[in-house]
């Protein structure tokens, strides 16, 4: 399938610049019966028994900006922990450096362990203390390229559920629950379980559309990501599925870490270790009945997981949500997908 299947036109003012209050007042598009809700709402779709299952991870404060050894100005992007020592950073200005290049950023000294590819490279952190604290302490919440606004809290940024720091970017569909909404939907008899995956920047980097729009999402290639589904959140699906009721998923990161560690006929195990999984047209979810998720970004691997679940309604869903003026990407709103079986 070409790329370029999956682009739409995106205006600018569609994409959310402010991050509103309350979280749940957002907006909620149920697409089975494209019925507008507030996020608030969102006890009116689910049932006594269904699991809503969250990803715990915490964004990292991955943002350090120092300089070189020549006083120039750079920024390393940490996107991903590849061992103890060593990390994968996107670096700004890449062309400035090289392999062997030391940038200071406090008492962080970065160095380069290769030449940067596409401005990405392979970097270690040497510091005096704790690496993850340093970085927390000197580091800055990298915040999407597209946000142009203000947040008056960085942790506006981080979702309620967050407790494990690793990514690089937040799983945005968990931004909109409160503390409120959840005692309302445990209320309900809805259950709640977690799974871990450490959001990397190219999940959201948009697929290459080739020569003359040509290139095709089976070229693409996609990157890995770092799992973890315990075992009570094993246990929490065999129940919900046991009794009949729904797995539904907040968030894209939560159906790759589900299916990613799926068996067969919907029964997943404890799984820690890296993902690939790309979920194209034609793949029928093992776990995942129903997802929770924002409106993404023309021609990227997110939206054709939206249109693997939606089918080709998925055009109407988003002409429908741009023409009703809801909010796009990270800080905007969400809607609610039954997956059909």
């Amino acid at each position: 399938m070409l790329v370029d299947d999956f682009w739409y036109d995106l205006p600018s003012a569609a994409i959310a610049q402010e991050a509103i209050e309350p979280r749940d007042s957002s907006r909620l598009l149920d697409t089975s019966t494209m019925r507008d809700l507030t996020f608030g709402e969102l006890p009116s779709l689910l049932r006594a028994g269904d699991l809503l299952v969250v990803n715990e991870t915490k964004v990292r404060a991955a943002r350090l900006v120092g300089t070189r050894e020549t006083g120039g100005r750079t920024e390393v992007l940490l996107t991903r922990r590849v061992d103890r020592e060593r990390w994968q950073a996107l670096i700004r200005p890449a062309k400035k450096v090289v392999a062997g290049s030391t940038i200071t950023i406090g008492p962080i000294a970065v160095t380069l362990l290769s030449d940067p590819r596409d401005g990405i490279a392979t970097v270690s952190l040497k510091t005096s203390g704790h690496t993850e604290e340093a970085i927390d302490e000197h580091g800055i919440i990298p915040l999407p390229p597209y946000f142009h606004g203000q947040l008056g809290n960085p942790d506006r940024y981080q979702t309620m559920f967050a407790t494990t720091v690793g990514s690089s970017a937040a799983p945005t569909a968990a931004l909109h629950f409160t503390p409120t909404l959840m005692a309302e939907l445990e209320a309900l008899g809805v259950r709640t379980a977690r799974v871990d995956l450490e959001v990397g920047l190219d999940t959201f980097r948009p697929m290459d559309r080739g020569a003359h729009g040509t290139g095709t999402i089976e070229d693409h290639q996609m990157h890995t990501e770092h799992v973890r589904v315990p075992p009570e959140t094993v246990d929490a699906v065999a129940l919900a599925r046991s009794g009949g009721h729904r797995v539904v998923a907040v968030g894209t990161t939560v159906v790759r870490s589900l299916e990613s560690a799926a068996t067969a006929g919907g029964i997943i195990a404890p799984f820690v270790g890296s993902t690939d999984l790309f979920i194209t047209p034609g793949y029928r979810p093992q776990v995942v009945d129903a997802l929770i998720t924002n409106f993404h970004a023309p021609s990227t691997t997110l939206l054709v997981l939206i249109a693997t679940l939606l089918g080709p309604r998925w055009r109407d869903v988003y002409q429908y949500a741009l023409d009703s003026g809801y909010r796009f990407l990270s800080f905007g709103d969400a809607m609610y997908i039954e997956v059909a079986r």
